[in-house]
């Protein structure tokens, strides 16, 4: 989450003043994350998220994000649930970009996560891929192996301003993965973002899961993937073989992983990790001016990515079987 659009005060209470949630009483902007501009927002009926999207979030994708947290919330899943104007509408437009409120889930997300937590996380991803299984819509992963090559050459010049030899790193990975990708896998709805700040802890239990504005239709083993990459390694870069251990282990409690998954986790860890490397790699060098948003750093990525390259299989990852 971030600020990228201002709003101002007339703008929002013509907006608001579309839904039955009373007055506005206050609105604070949320720095965390890098792709669209959030507000907390209190109003007379009580908490809520104001998004305005931007970057990489099209517009026509929206409906499928909104439904489908619709659609996860009726089969169990605790997520932000739009909020309908009184037009049954729930997305509008505000200060020129396409808004929706949602719901304020409580709950805080943590930034140095144990074993326990990455064992719940396992849990809740295995039980989030269940319940999109009915989920009637469909959305192609924009940031997997064919979306990678623009992001390539939009940074290819530039990357060594980061540190050198970046580009070339990229280049050589990414030509090594167009090869390898596995197809096939067992796929459906992924949330594909599920970093810790995408995560809420309530009383020692996970309570909820936020910001599926990445969210579409891939391999259910992608998803874990890049659980694995978001969860399980230390502020050194060094991966934690227990909370690997421990995330998997909670995974396959709800759903267990095919043979062919687990034959295929170090290339899409890999991959995973190079999806960061690359976004991240396109936001240090494109930041905008006056954004309350700090980008955060591409070279973590390249640290996990080195550690994936060295990866014999899935057990290295922590797979007790």
């Amino acid at each position: 989450m971030a600020v990228y659009t201002e709003v101002t005060d007339e703008e929002l209470a013509a907006f608001v003043g579309a839904y039955d949630i009373g007055a506005v009483l206050s609105l604070k902007g949320i720095a965390e994350g890098v792709e669209n501009s959030n507000y907390l927002m209190h109003t007379q009926a009580g908490f809520y998220i104001l998004t305005l999207y931007e970057k990489r979030v099209e517009e026509a994708d929206l409906p499928f994000f909104l439904g489908l947290m619709e659609h996860l919330s009726t089969r169990g899943i605790t997520c932000p649930q739009p909020v309908k104007n009184r037009a049954g509408a729930a997305l509008g437009r505000l200060a020129g970009r396409p808004a929706v409120i949602v719901t304020f889930l409580d709950g805080m997300w943590v930034r140095r996560p144990d074993a326990g937590q990455c064992a719940m996380v396992g849990e809740a991803l295995g039980k989030l891929h269940l319940a999109g299984a009915d989920f009637a819509g469909r959305r192609a992963n924009s940031l997997s192996v064919q979306g990678w090559p623009p992001l390539l050459h939009a940074v290819e010049a530039r990357a060594d301003e980061i540190t050198q030899g970046l580009g070339d790193l990229i280049k050589q990975e990414l030509a090594h993965l167009e090869g390898v990708w596995p197809q096939g896998l067992p796929e459906g709805v992924i949330h594909a973002d599920l970093f810790p700040d995408n995560v809420f802890f309530l009383s020692g239990k996970l309570s909820g899961l936020i910001d599926f504005y990445f969210a579409c239709t891939d391999a259910f083993a992608y998803d874990l993937a890049i659980c694995l990459n978001a969860w399980c390694f230390e502020a050194d870069a060094s991966f934690n073989i227990t909370k690997g251990m421990a995330l998997l282990d909670g995974y396959e409690r709800v759903r267990a992983l095919r043979d062919e998954e687990i034959a295929a986790l170090p290339t899409l860890a890999r991959g995973a990790a190079l999806r960061f490397l690359l976004t991240r790699t396109v936001d240090w060098l494109n930041r905008a001016p006056g954004a309350l948003v700090k980008p955060k750093d591409p070279m973590e990525y390249v640290k996990k990515l080195r550690f994936h390259q060295r990866v014999e299989g899935a057990r290295d990852y922590g797979l007790n079987r």
